[in-house]
């Protein structure tokens, strides 16, 4: 007879195995990104701003636009941003 112990070490593990392969799985698909992004720099693309673009793809249009406002703003801040009269 299983008792309630027996109950929650068993889901337990089942969540411990479940996590462990999903993370072998991230692990693969982190190689094949991998792969992927060496062939675009293979390819002459900047890596750098392929990232950049992956990363403001994930984001929705107001996200972004606050984003590069903010940027903006920092920029002219420090001096570097081109001024109106350029």
């Amino acid at each position: 007879m299983a008792g309630p112990a027996s109950i929650a070490r068993d889901q337990l593990k089942s969540i411990i195995e479940r996590i462990e392969k999903l993370e072998e799985e991230k692990a693969a698909i982190a190689g094949d990104i991998k792969e992927v992004y060496a062939e675009a720099k293979a390819n002459g693309y900047d890596t750098k701003t392929l990232r950049q673009i992956v990363r403001l793809r994930k984001q929705d249009s107001a996200e972004r636009q606050e984003a590069e406002a903010l940027l903006d703003l920092y920029l002219h801040a420090l001096g570097m941003a081109p001024s109106a009269e350029d």
